[in-house]
């Protein structure tokens, strides 16, 4: 016999059990298995941020690096959001050092972070810290002072920074 108790455990099925099924998945993707935190944290941005726009730059660049290697993409990239002194900057510093000027160094990076530092004079500084994978399991990070024009919000300088 049904109980007023019963109705309301399948009332409370038949609205929990549709959001099961469109709730994605903490754990996989479409493509494989996914970090834990990339379930739970958001991506934003905004295009007029100077800021962002170095954080779109440095997440373009290194997945470009990682899917493909340098080639034509990184080099529009390299067009799209270095200014042409820069690029002709990084060009002679990659032939004197033989490493990505804008990494400052060999390889890819596992996960980079970009944040605010400091504005001035027309321009912006932006943090970029680089996480890499060392022998075994061991990670160092690198981090790097990037300048920006506030008017164009384009890359005008890297640095190395501590």
């Amino acid at each position: 016999m049904a109980t007023p108790h019963t109705f309301r455990h399948i009332a409370l099925g038949a609205m929990v059990l549709p959001l099961a099924v469109l709730a994605p998945s903490a754990g996989t993707s479409a493509t494989g298995p996914v970090a834990a935190d990339a379930a739970v944290q958001g991506r934003g941005g905004s295009p007029a941020s100077t800021v962002d726009h170095v954080s779109d730059f440095y997440g373009a660049y290194t997945d470009a690096l990682h899917d493909v290697g340098h080639g034509r993409l990184t080099d529009a990239l390299r067009r799209h959001y270095l200014t042409p002194e820069l690029r002709r900057a990084l060009t002679r510093w990659e032939a004197a050092h033989h490493r990505d000027g804008v990494l400052r160094a060999k390889g890819v990076p596992i996960r980079w972070t970009v944040e605010y530092n400091d504005s001035g004079m027309g321009h912006c500084w932006t943090r970029v810290a680089l996480t890499w994978n060392d022998t075994g399991k061991h990670q160092r990070t690198s981090h790097l002072m990037i300048q920006s024009d506030l008017a164009t919000r384009l890359i005008s300088g890297i640095r190395t920074d501590g």
